[in-house]
Formats: C-alpha cells, sequence, structure tokens
C-alpha cells in the first residue's frame, strides 16, 4: 500500500509524514474525498481502516508505519501503543544503520587518503634524494607533474615508486629535464 501512496502522493502514510503526527482513518470509506486514489486502492485490497503511526526522533520524521484493518473502527489505544513503540524501534534500527553506513563511509575514505598520504611521502622522498632537493621541492615538482599531466597526485606519486613512471625536472628554459632513474646521480 506504501507504493500505492507514493505513486498517487497521497494517503495516510504520507501524510503522517509531512504532519509528524499520527493519522487515522476508522473508515476509508468515508475518505473518498480525502484520499480520491488511495481509498479505491485500500479498499480492494481489503483494508476498511488504517492508522498511520510517525517513524522519528525527535523532530525528525523518517518515515510513517502504517497498521491496516479488514474491518472498520478505530485501533484500540492499547494497539496504537504497541503500533508506535514498534514504529520507535524500527526508527532507531533505521537510523543506527544510516549512521553505520556514514560511518563506514568516512573510515573508507579517511583510509584512502591515509593511503594517499603515505605513498605521496615516499615519492617526495625519493625525488628528493634523485634530485638532492628538499622535499617541499620535491613536492612542489610532483604536484606541478600532476597538474600539467592531469592526474591524481595519488597516481602519479604511486606510479614513480614502483617505477613505472618516469618524471622530468623542473624546466629548465624551455625544455624539461628527465629525472634520473633509479641509481643514477644527477649531473651538477
Amino acid at each position: 500500500m506504501a507504493v500505492i501512496q507514493l505513486q498517487n502522493d497521497q494517503g495516510p502514510c504520507l501524510d503522517c509524514f509531512r504532519s509528524g503526527r499520527p493519522v487515522a482513518a476508522a473508515d476509508l470509506a468515508a475518505t473518498a474525498a480525502r484520499w480520491p486514489r488511495f481509498t479505491p486502492a485500500a479498499r480492494q485490497a481489503g483494508f476498511a481502516a488504517v492508522q498511520a503511526l510517525p517513524m522519528r526522533l525527535r523532530e525528525q520524521v523518517i518515515g510513517a508505519l502504517n497498521l491496516f484493518r479488514a474491518g472498520p473502527g478505530a485501533l484500540a489505544p492499547a494497539d496504537i501503543r504497541v503500533g508506535q513503540a514498534l514504529a520507535d524501534v524500527a526508527t532507531i534500527s533505521l537510523l543506527h544503520e544510516r549512521s553505520m553506513r556514514h560511518s563506514d563511509t568516512l573510515n573508507e575514505q579517511l583510509q584512502a587518503a591515509l593511503n594517499s598520504r603515505v605513498i605521496i611521502e615516499q615519492a617526495k622522498g625519493k625525488l628528493a634524494e634523485r634530485l638532492r632537493v628538499d622535499t617541499d621541492q620535491a613536492f612542489s615538482l610532483l604536484r606541478d607533474c600532476a597538474r600539467t599531466s592531469n592526474r591524481r597526485l595519488s597516481d602519479l606519486a604511486r606510479a614513480f615508486v614502483d617505477g613505472t613512471e618516469t618524471l622530468t625536472g623542473p624546466a629548465t628554459g624551455t625544455s624539461r629535464q628527465r629525472l634520473p632513474d633509479a641509481g643514477q646521480v644527477p649531473a651538477n
């Protein structure tokens, strides 16, 4: 029934979600004017009454829980309390899962950043040693080469460290010096 409500943009679930307050329809036959597309579909599915309960944590509404009845009539207050308790538990579970997913994503991003930083530091050290410059100069050269070749700094650094990429040194006039290969010392 939730799909029908979403497809038609009307129904007790959507009203409850939008208002953050419970919505009751003790007799769906009397709601045809309120929800002209939802009511016939719900009645055809065999429902005669519905109670929508908000799924919220404080002021944040994340959804609504619908309780349907085959016969007309309002739900007993005790049943509504149990339904709201179930909605509250479901809300906590959904928010916890969302938080865990966000935390996992953040951890993956931080780990990737740390891995990138490590490889960049290795490339800076290798480049500084080869050119006999300080690491700040080596980083500037590495960064400039990445920008010039339109590559990610970490990708270029990884390729340089593993030897699949050679870099050119600082500009000398209009040409660029090729950095020495492993084991070679630059000419002074």
